[in-house]
């Protein structure tokens, strides 16, 4: 599955939210999403599938990190696109900085 589809789901989302914070246990993502526990593991899986991902075993718990390496694919794709969204915002800025020189 692409990382596209991955990130599709915004539950999937906010797991990888979470883990920009660093390292975590399903517990842990558990309690913040407020869903059950078959749920979390369920996307956990599909984002360990993609690579988005990495488990570590501790003990007797599981610890989930963020492996960014693939958001690259949609990086490269949103890259027009924020030069696009630049080029927009600078135009603005130079429209209001006119209007407030002009009264």
């Amino acid at each position: 599955m692409s990382a596209f589809a991955v990130v599709a789901d915004p539950t999937r989302r906010r797991i990888l939210d979470e883990l920009l914070e660093g390292e975590q246990p399903v517990n842990a993502l558990v309690e913040r999403l407020q869903m059950s526990q078959p749920s979390v593991s369920k996307h956990l899986k599909v984002l360990r599938d993609a690579g988005l991902v990495a488990v570590r075993v501790d003990r007797q718990s599981r610890k989930y990190r963020l492996q960014a390496e693939p958001l690259a694919e949609i990086e490269q794709w949103l890259a027009p696109y924020r030069t696009f969204w630049t080029g927009r915002l600078d135009a603005l800025e130079r429209h209001l900085d006119e209007e407030a020189s002009d009264g």
